[in-house]
């Protein structure tokens, strides 16, 4: 004979609708400050770009975009104090900090890192 417990089915039931709509509602989160360096959702240090001017386009395509991805926002992601939401060229919405562009660095392979710091004196991490 089998035993039921309706309470236990209801909390079941409510994780799993919570597990369902949690795994539904992802967004960028907004950057955030670690160790002084702004860094993004998974931690990895942001970068400005002395090339680029604020409120202008990206100075910063082919090549270059493959060794500094554009630190993406989410289409419903708004400004927060100087953080900026920014279209980019794709028609795709990239932070911004204090009017400039921000990028990760594909050489940082793990949270923290910060190897793209001052490369070739025009790449910049966003300090606090």
């Amino acid at each position: 004979m089998k035993t039921r417990n309706p309470m236990l089915a209801a909390a079941l039931a409510a994780t799993f609708s919570l597990t369902a709509l949690t795994s539904l509602a992802v967004h960028a989160a907004p950057p955030m400050a670690a160790n002084g360096m702004y860094t993004d959702s998974k931690g990895m240090t942001l970068y400005t770009f002395d090339k680029d001017t604020a409120s202008g386009p990206s100075a910063c395509s082919g090549g270059c975009a493959q060794a500094w991805p554009a630190a993406m926002a989410d289409t419903s992601d708004k400004a927060q104090g100087d953080w900026s939401v920014v279209s980019t060229a794709d028609g795709g919405k990239q932070w911004a900090y204090k009017g400039k562009r921000v990028y990760t660095f594909a050489k940082d392979t793990k949270a923290g890192d910060a190897k793209g710091e001052n490369f070739k004196d025009v790449w910049h991490t966003v300090k606090q």
